[in-house]
């Protein structure tokens, strides 16, 4: 599903125009993206929660010609599914 998928979707279920769903999932994004740049952890009861981890520095190789690099320390974001999402797995 594609954002343009998802804000049909989300006009479909909330009985709301495109336009506002548009701009519910634009605040959505903007707040979530905000609280994950503070390191704070997102948490959506059901869902699941987002939160920033640090990726230690590591040795990689380059595949094309197998010669080692550096690959740099680095926050990436990560998703744990909730109980309701992954059906009580």
């Amino acid at each position: 599903m594609n954002k343009a998928e998802l804000i049909d979707a989300m006009a479909a279920e909330a009985n709301m125009t495109k336009a506002d769903a548009k701009k519910a999932l634009d605040s959505f994004i903007k707040a979530t993206s905000g609280a994950l740049n503070a390191g704070q952890r997102v948490a959506l009861v059901g869902f699941g929660s987002f939160s920033v981890a640090e990726r230690a520095a590591r040795t990689g190789r380059n595949p094309q010609t197998g010669k080692e690099i550096k690959i740099a320390a680095k926050k990436v974001v990560k998703f744990k599914a909730g109980n309701e999402l992954t059906g009580g797995m």
